[in-house]
């Protein structure tokens, strides 16, 4: 009985090892790779906790320049914030911050540069259209209205979309095209929710157009059934 179970026993791991010569080498790498996936994933987590940690540090910096409205010390912490951590959201809001100090302070030209950079490398679409409505008011104040109707003509997410719309209808306002003014505004009007303070602002603009607000509802409502 002894020797029927050695035998078993043999031949199971005379099998075993004939399995592992000859899958065992690649059984090995697949750990190998699996192991290192998961460092590796580990790893690049540690590396954006860090990251996000020290971003956020030069951001609380560059706060205190702004409220000291230290323009030297805002320029060399938002360069830091670009360079080394471009892609972190603290990047992209700290060259905002740094757009608005810098644009009061009369630095138009640098305000631009941080709002341009934030546009074509920032994370977040959200604060990218954020940067692009603040750009679009720059150009308007330089009265460069091509400029900032090419500014805000690009698509941005839903929640901006009333926004662009009313800041287009200003800069054709502007432009003394009233009636394409009043469709940017119909347009801000009807998106905008019924409970906020900027809904009534876009009012007061389509009143100072000779528009009735109830009329544009109405008309809203009339092409949403169509």
């Amino acid at each position: 009985m002894a020797s029927h179970l050695d035998l078993e026993e043999q031949e199971q791991l005379d099998q075993l090892k004939h399995f592992w010569t000859r899958y065992g080498n690649a059984i090995t790498w697949v750990l190998i790779v699996i192991l290192a996936a998961i460092g590796g994933w580990n790893g690049y987590q540690y590396w954006q906790r860090t990251q996000a940690a020290q971003a956020s540090a030069l951001y609380d910096e560059l706060e205190r320049a702004a409220q000291a409205q230290d323009v030297q010390k805002i320029a060399r912490v938002q360069e830091d914030l670009r360079s080394k951590y471009a892609r972190t959201t603290y990047a992209a809001q700290g060259s905002l911050l740094a757009a608005q100090v810098l644009a009061e302070k009369g630095n138009v030209d640098a305000a631009t540069a941080a709002l341009n950079w934030v546009m074509a490398d920032g994370s977040d679409d959200g604060i990218k259209a954020v940067a692009r409505v603040r750009l679009a008011a720059l150009q308007i104040e330089a009265k460069a209205y091509d400029e900032a109707l090419k500014t805000l003509s690009a698509s941005v997410p839903r929640e901006f979309e009333a926004l662009v719309a009313d800041r287009k209808g200003d800069v054709l306002s502007l432009q003394g095209k009233a009636d394409e003014a009043v469709v940017e505004y119909r347009k801000a009007y009807k998106q905008l929710d019924l409970r906020t303070e900027y809904r009534r602002l876009v009012e007061a603009k389509l009143n100072a157009l000779g528009v009735n607000p109830q009329d544009t509802a109405t008309s809203a409502a009339a092409e949403d059934k169509k």
